[in-house]
């Protein structure tokens, strides 16, 4: 497959804007800046932050096993997949393939792009229909979004599917990892030098506990984020959100809270099959777990007014009075139980 094929023109012909930091590329140490623009008086975030992140970048480097130059980062993932949008799909012509439910972005980011969107739902085990996804696409399929494990029901794709999309979908194959950390299954960042389509993103806002710092990654090859890294903005990764997060993952905090958070999801189910209302428990490899239950409305309704909030799902395909459980802490989780436990009779 080549690359160059399916990329918009305009993007091919795009000349990059190329900010101060840039053109400097040289050792800061003991040099005058004087070149950006910036205010000159030290405080911390007085200036323009490195726009290719590469202290982090090494960091996540080390971390996943991979160079550098096959990570993007962008100002969540959402970010990095309107990058995607822009570097494919041509307004107006082209499509993408979504595979409801799923992450509802992807149909929101596409009609912001003016890109058609095509969906082909999920299979009741919420698989993919590998034929009725290629039977699907036209010369102008551009995109299919691939959501593993998959929100909102928490299941992983085979991957025997995964890999025969990626064989036969004559297009991009974007692959997201949001909760990829609470699964056993492996990342399909390990397999990128096999398949040039292959784009897998992931976060730290899930397993690495920072939501609030908004930090997308991206994994491909070098051709790919060659052409994001042109037409990503500048400064889009702010000085302050890379600072955290290196901060933090030097930290290693993560694999302790996985732990906990699988532990206490194990619990979680445990006592959810219990109750009288819930019909039905989802297998789940995320840090979140679907049940069907007898009056979704009703239930997300009494949950509120004991002060939890959780996520009702019925307006989503093939998930009629099903509900999103975030796993939280001991305490949360054991203060859920215990208000399902006095609802059973309601």
């Amino acid at each position: 497959m080549n690359i160059q094929d399916l990329i918009r023109p305009t993007i091919k012909a795009l000349k990059p804007y190329s900010s101060a930091r840039d053109e400097f590329q040289g050792v800061p140490a003991d040099m005058v800046f004087l070149d950006a623009n910036e205010n000159p008086f030290e405080n911390g975030v007085n200036r323009y932050p490195d726009p290719h992140q590469n202290k982090l970048k090494s960091i996540l480097s080390k971390i996943k096993n991979i160079s550098t130059q096959n990570i993007l980062l962008g100002n969540g993932s959402d970010e990095v997949l309107d990058l995607i949008f822009r570097m494919f799909c041509e307004p107006n012509k082209d499509n993408v393939i979504i595979l409801p439910p799923t992450y509802g972005m992807y149909e929101v980011l596409a009609n912001l792009n003016a890109i058609e969107t095509i969906k082909v739902p999920l299979s009741e085990a919420f698989q993919p229909k590998v034929d009725e996804i290629l039977n699907a696409t036209n010369s102008n399929s551009k995109l299919l979004f691939l959501c593993s494990p998959n929100n909102p029901t928490g299941n992983s794709f085979s991957a025997n599917s995964i890999e025969t999309l990626l064989k036969s979908f004559n297009g991009i194959v974007v692959i997201d990892e949001a909760y990829i950390d609470f699964s056993n299954e492996e990342s399909w960042i390990k397999r990128l030098e096999e398949f040039p389509n292959l784009i897998v993103t992931q976060t730290l806002s899930k397993a690495y506990g920072m939501a609030g710092i908004r930090l997308g990654i991206c994994y491909a090859s070098t051709e790919i984020i060659s052409v994001l890294n042109a037409i990503k903005p500048p400064y889009n990764v702010n000085e302050l959100t890379q600072q955290k997060a290196i901060e933090n993952l030097k930290k290693d905090l993560a694999k302790n809270q996985i732990a906990d958070i699988l532990k206490e999801r194990s619990v979680l189910m445990d006592e959810l099959k219990t109750l009288d209302f819930v019909f039905k428990i989802y297998p789940s490899d995320a840090n979140f777990i679907l049940i069907k239950v007898d009056d979704a409305n009703k239930r997300y309704d009494q949950l509120i007014k004991k002060g939890i909030v959780i996520r009702n799902r019925t307006t989503q395909y093939g998930c009629e009075n099903c509900l999103r459980i975030t796993v939280g802490t001991a305490s949360e989780n054991k203060k859920l139980i215990t208000e399902f436990r006095e609802l059973q009779s309601l």
